[in-house]
């Protein structure tokens, strides 16, 4: 099930970051970074929203997601992420689902997720054309030569 996540779900956050394999260590620290001023500022101040699925005790998978900075009406969606010992169970749509429609009541138009154009990401990139997001752009070498930065898009009616 979805949830608000709670301090309790930080750790588990923490680790499925470190663990799902494709975030560089300057990656996680800044999903730490994020959930320290989640934690501390709150998600009205700091943007940043945190939602888990979660079976009992165990966190399936995160979302952050919040507003886009100097926009009207456009969302960002961070990060996603399950974790590796529950792939497949349906956590990362329950969790994009959930971001998107929080968006939409908080007056969403569309929601941005932007990604890496590296094979490690082929899977992520699939799932947001497979969950309606449209590519619509890239940048090539944006991260690094070789790493380009893919953007998709969801518009909301």
């Amino acid at each position: 099930m979805i949830f608000i996540a709670t301090e309790t779900d930080g750790p588990q956050i923490q680790d499925i970051t470190a663990r799902v394999g494709v975030f560089n260590q300057e990656e996680v620290e800044t999903v730490t970074i994020l959930w320290q001023e989640y934690l501390n500022d709150g998600p009205e101040s700091c943007g940043y929203n945190f939602i888990v699925d979660r079976d009992g005790d165990l966190v399936l998978g995160f979302a952050c997601y919040g507003p886009r900075d100097l926009t009207n009406g456009v969302y960002d969606l961070y990060w996603i992420a399950v974790n590796p010992d529950t792939r497949r169970s349906g956590a990362g749509r329950r969790l994009l689902a959930a971001s998107e429609e929080a968006a939409q009541k908080a007056g969403a138009r569309m929601i941005i997720a932007e990604t890496s154009g590296t094979t490690a990401y082929d899977g992520t990139r699939k799932f947001y054309l497979d969950t309606g997001y449209v590519q619509e752009a890239t940048i090539k070498d944006f991260y690094i030569d070789g790493d380009d930065l893919a953007i998709f898009v969801k518009r909301f009616q």
